[in-house]
């Protein structure tokens, strides 16, 4: 079945859910937890978790909803699913707390184990992303204008290449995962998810992420890059799986833009494999 008529009203979910986030943001004032990972969430999170899910089950009452903020559901039971919305109501809440603006709502839609359906809004630029399989990828701007975007490829081998990075990742780490020759330019910047679809929209050529992430954080912005020319890969150049294991956690992985460079002699594997079937 094609769901894609169901984009516009996940965009307004999102949108809805960036209102609220948005809201508490400028207010300022917020509740503050540590999870038992030792990440940090608040009050945004789950009012955003709340308005999703309730809104996402409104929608769809037969296809169950997957969020970072509840994810007690057990393996054994979700394993089951052939179709399922797997969400992080708040992407970026150290950005949000940072007070950064670098955050954003993410929404995506996994069948058989892949991502058909992915919708990323930031509320903060009033911008929008979303893709659906095998129907392109597309950015909404802030003014309302739609047009659709693709990743940056090359015609040859480039001289450098700009890599985004997270804001508090360890810059060293990320050069020695580059090959030495290689002229790079390293642009920190805030969530995931955003992060993500600069490269799909070719405003950057990849993203390299060393250290925990959820499913949450890539199956939308793989379907969106995906759409977009590129890929999502681990760092040994093999895809992300979705609902196969019973860990949510995701390897490290790398965003590509024009996934037919050289990829395998530009970045160097790690030993971070949990992406085991």
């Amino acid at each position: 079945m094609d769901f894609s008529s169901l984009l516009p009203d996940v965009i307004d979910i999102a949108r809805a859910s960036g209102k609220v986030i948005f809201d508490i943001y400028q207010q300022g004032h917020y509740e503050q937890h540590t999870k038992s990972d030792d990440t940090p969430v608040t009050s945004a999170d789950f009012a955003a978790h709340a308005l999703v899910t309730s809104r996402l089950q409104a929608l769809t009452p037969d296809i169950p909803v997957l969020s970072e903020e509840d994810t007690s559901v057990s393996f054994e039971e979700r394993r089951k699913w052939d179709r399922y919305w797997l969400i992080d109501p708040l992407d970026g809440t150290q950005e949000f707390i940072a007070g950064s603006g670098d955050f954003a709502t993410i929404i995506a839609l996994v069948e058989n184990n892949r991502p058909i359906m992915g919708v990323v809004y930031a509320p903060v630029s009033n911008v929008a992303y979303y893709a659906y399989y095998q129907q392109g990828a597309w950015k909404i701007t802030a003014e309302g204008e739609t047009s659709p975007i693709h990743t940056q490829t090359y015609s040859s081998v480039p001289t450098s290449l700009a890599i985004a990075i997270s804001r508090r990742q360890n810059v060293d780490a990320i050069k020695d995962r580059l090959a030495s020759e290689l002229e790079y330019t390293l642009i920190p910047l805030g969530s995931a998810s955003l992060k993500s679809c600069l490269v799909a929209e070719g405003k950057v050529d990849c993203y390299l992420r060393l250290g925990p992430t959820g499913e949450w954080d890539t199956a939308a912005t793989q379907c969106i890059v995906e759409e977009a020319g590129g890929r999502i890969l681990n760092t040994h150049l093999k895809p992300l799986s979705y609902n196969r294991r019973s860990t949510l956690e995701n390897p490290n992985f790398i965003t590509l833009g024009d996934h037919d460079l050289a990829w395998s002699h530009i970045l160097t594997p790690d030993d971070r494999l949990v992406d085991v079937e």
